[in-house]
Order: C-alpha cells, then sequence, then structure tokens
C-alpha cells in the first residue's frame, strides 16, 4: 500500500520544520510543545536540508557542552536524511526506517520540498491492521489444510498403532 493511500496520512498536521539558521533552544521549545521528536530542516523553498532529532539534541548538543541560544540548527542537524514519496510503499518505509535505524522520515513531493513527516509509530499504525489481517488468513489457511508434517504424523502413528496391535495379536495367540 502506497503512503498517500492511507487516510491517516491525509489527515496528518502540517508538518513541523525551521530553517537552519534558527537556533536550537527555538526548536527545543516547539517540540517540547507539540510533543514530538524531530524538527526537519528546510530552505526559503522548503525543500529538505536536513533533519534534528532527539538523538541529535543528545549527541550532537549536549554531549559537546554547546548553548542551544548560540547554537544553529544547521550546525547540529544530520544532513540530507533518508526522504521518502507518496507513491513509496508503507512497508518498505518502515523496513528501510528498521534496518538503517531512523525514526522519522521527511515525505516529499517530486520537487524535494517537504510534505508530511512520518515516525515509526505512523507506519507501525498503518500496517498494524494490514498484519492482523494476514496473520487470520494465514492461521485459517493453516486449520483448514493440515501440514504435510501433521498428515506425516498422523499416518505413522496410525501406521505404528496397526503394527503394534497385529504384535499383540500374534503373541497373544501363541
Amino acid at each position: 500500500m502506497k503512503i498517500k493511500d492511507r487516510w491517516e496520512f491525509a489527515n496528518k498536521p502540517p508538518p513541523f520544520a525551521l530553517q537552519g539558521d534558527e537556533k536550537v533552544s527555538t526548536a527545543i521549545t516547539s517540540m517540547a510543545q507539540r510533543n514530538i521528536g524531530s524538527v526537519v530542516i528546510v530552505d526559503d523553498t522548503f525543500k529538505v536540508q536536513g533533519m534534528v532529532t532527539e538523538r541529535d539534541l543528545v549527541r550532537r548538543l549536549l554531549a559537546e557542552n554547546l548553548d542551544p541560544d548560540k547554537t544553529t540548527l544547521a550546525s547540529i542537524m544530520t544532513i540530507s536524511p533518508r526522504t521518502a514519496h507518496e507513491v513509496d510503499d508503507v512497508v518498505e518505509c518502515l523496513r528501510l526506517m528498521s534496518n538503517e535505524r531512523f525514526r522519522h522520515l521527511p515525505i516529499v513531493d517530486e520537487s524535494g520540498r517537504l510534505v508530511s513527516i512520518l515516525s515509526q509509530g505512523d507506519f507501525v499504525a498503518y500496517t498494524w491492521p494490514e498484519l492482523l489481517v494476514l496473520v487470520r488468513k494465514k492461521a485459517t489457511e493453516t486449520l483448514q489444510r493440515p501440514s504435510m508434517q501433521t498428515l506425516g504424523a498422523i499416518l505413522l502413528y496410525t501406521l505404528a498403532v496397526i503394527a503394534m496391535s497385529n504384535l499383540w495379536q500374534d503373541f497373544s495367540f501363541r
């Protein structure tokens, strides 16, 4: 399923974005007010330039003892973060995020302008209903069609019972 096909995607609020010359303290305050974990850094045309996440704040600001009131977002941002398009597959995006260990994915248009941002939590919420349907379908198929292993075990058990029965009859009549 494509990102744009999810009704949740169409109902997301506009993405939070700032320009690189903004101070980190501004971003921190806004992130806390919005209860979000990242800010996308854009240029004047809203093209994605970078991203600052909570992890960046810890590693590049706090660990370096930088002053958030004097430090710009551009100086601590992750440059050229991975992006996706509205026509990309939801599961493939989640797989990419999991494999490359990042939690926020900017969604851009054909020109690279920011359209939205999705988190791993968004992708899990988007894919969870389909995963439940798939699990239910597989479970139903398994219950309706016994596997070859199960059939083999039943056949082996039946042969063993017949053989033991024949041995018992032979033994009891001697």
